[in-house]
């Protein structure tokens, strides 16, 4: 991640923002509205689009979905728009710690994996649009969503280095590694054969 040339403090404004603006549990919000329930005693338990999926609302979810993406997107945007390409990679890298550990939901929140999509389209559109293809043809073979979110995650440093993004591998080797973190309950079901596949009901 290159340096910015503006002060420390602008950019700790960023990742404050960045962290705000990402800490929004759309999901949680959209189901509560729609009166779908407590997203968090649904399925997996988890705020996320896959999880309001099994709601059986899929209006719902693809919401979810989009707003999920948009904050990390929306962050990195605005940050480039006033400073620079570093300050967009610091706010798209707290939108996404937000999203993760929420202050408002006592830091448990989501896996990350909209709003790491959303960053990535927003930094750079071409490696963000590899990612979501690598999640999505995983996505369409298996049919389960944490591989599909592991796969795209793996994927996206050597992609880095093969798109000629070399500045931006620092920031996606942390996220993938929070998102396998945060991944960890579905990575003992997918060793043991019961992680549940895409659309089924909690």
């Amino acid at each position: 991640m290159p340096v910015s040339e503006y002060a420390p403090l602008l950019i700790g404004l960023v990742a404050l923002l960045g962290y705000l603006l990402g800490s929004v549990p759309f999901g949680l919000v959209i189901t509560r509205l729609l009166g779908l329930g407590d997203l968090r005693t649904i399925g997996s338990g988890n705020i996320g689009a896959t999880n309001v999926l099994r709601t059986g609302n899929k209006p719902a979810a693809l919401a979810t979905l989009v707003l999920d993406s948009g904050k990390g997107a929306i962050a990195v945007l605005l940050a480039r728009y006033f400073l620079d390409d570093t300050a967009a990679q610091v706010a798209g890298g707290f939108a996404f710690v937000g999203h993760i550990y929420p202050v408002w939901l006592r830091f448990r929140g989501g896996k990350g994996v909209a709003t790491f999509l959303g960053t990535l389209l927003a930094l750079a559109w071409p490696l963000g649009i590899a990612a979501c293809a690598i999640w999505l043809l995983t996505a369409l073979i298996t049919r389960i969503s944490s591989l599909s979110a592991l796969v795209a995650a793996a994927a996206s440093v050597p992609l880095a280095l093969v798109l000629d993004y070399q500045h931006m591998m620092l920031l996606l080797a942390i996220l993938a590694v929070l998102i396998f973190w945060r991944h960890r309950s579905n990575i003992a079901r997918l060793a043991q054969g019961r992680e549940p596949r895409i659309g089924k009901k909690g």
